[in-house]
């Protein structure tokens, strides 16, 4: 009979040490309250209390705490734009009591501080001016949000501005401006390109022509040396200048006749090209030469007979007056 009782003595017990004693997680304070009236605040681990006189009044969170918070407002230029906001708050672990006691709805009371510092520093900018100093309005916000949550226990950890999403249509516009700026930007790359490309051929096709026109004056150079060697051979074998002149004019004309005849593709037609032709030019060549040479001659003897016919006399003085004879 005594064995029977002392199961249910234990199992009674087991309950009544539970009503006891409780956990505390790690990064957690609970708030014990005895008849109502705040007793203690406990740390993590095994803790104790009386039942029925204690309660545990709540638990509070004192990890880092992240809320997001979405503002619509208007910039300077009547832009209507949503600003996403992250705030990261903690608990004060010496203010614990405020944290718990002070604000009912902390996330509420930190919304509407957001909305507030937000619509007062929006509408100052423009919309490009809000992408670039948005960390301007993150310090804002968490300049205002120190001050006043940290009277009900709160630290602001981070404020950070998330995202900016300007209405659709503006959206569009400024994908457009960017558009149009990157077209313009490659449109002058494309010209300068353009433009090195028109240098560089002029450049080298002016270096082209020079070395052409030096090639060719090279050429002319060579050939008129050829002649002159060619003359003075002739002239030693007693064929004067004139009739090599001629000779050597002939040549180069059959030369060409040859070199027209090797190419099967050509439509090159060179006159006169009968055998006689040549004979004529040799003989009318030679005949303008010696013509040449005898009107020269002429006007050599002119110019001479005319230079002793109009020689003057000089006069004789008259003689001076002792030289007179009376």
């Amino acid at each position: 009979m005594g064995s029977i009782l002392i199961i249910p003595i234990l199992i009674f017990s087991f309950f009544i040490l539970l009503m006891f004693i409780f956990i505390v997680k790690q990064q957690t304070a609970a708030i014990i309250e005895r008849l109502g009236k705040f007793h203690s605040i406990r740390n993590s681990g095994l803790q104790f209390k009386i039942p029925v006189i204690d309660r545990i009044a709540g638990r509070v969170n004192l990890k880092i705490q992240q809320l997001d918070v979405l503002v619509e407002t208007k910039t300077k230029d009547d832009v209507f734009v949503k600003l996403k906001i992250s705030v990261q708050f903690q608990v004060i672990k010496d203010k614990v009591y405020d944290a718990f006691y002070k604000l009912e709805s902390p996330h509420d009371q930190i919304t509407s501080y957001v909305f507030d510092v937000v619509r007062a520093e929006v509408p100052k900018m423009k919309l490009d001016d809000v992408f670039e100093r948005k960390d301007d309005i993150a310090i804002a916000v968490k300049a205002e949000l120190n001050e006043a949550m940290s009277d009900y226990g709160y630290d602001i950890i981070k404020t950070l501005v998330t995202d900016i999403d300007p209405d659709v249509q503006v959206k569009a516009a400024m994908n457009r401006i960017n558009a149009a700026e990157r077209e313009k930007v490659a449109a002058e790359y494309e010209a300068e390109a353009e433009r090195i490309k028109i240098v560089a051929k002029a450049r080298a096709e002016a270096e082209s022509k020079r070395l052409q026109g030096q090639g060719i004056a090279d050429q002319r150079r060579e050939i008129a040396r050829g002649l002159e060697e060619s003359v003075e051979v002739l002239n030693n074998v007693g064929i004067n200048s004139q009739e090599a002149s001629a000779l050597i004019v002939v040549t180069q004309h059959y030369d060409t006749l040859q070199s027209i005849g090797e190419e099967t593709n050509t439509n090159l037609i060179l006159l006169p090209n009968s055998p006689q032709a040549g004979s004529d030019m040799l003989n009318n060549m030679i005949a303008s030469f010696v013509a040449s040479n005898q009107i020269g001659e002429e006007m050599k003897k002119q110019n001479r007979a005319s230079g002793i016919g109009t020689t003057k006399k000089k006069r004789t003085p008259p003689p001076a007056d002792d030289d007179l004879s009376y």
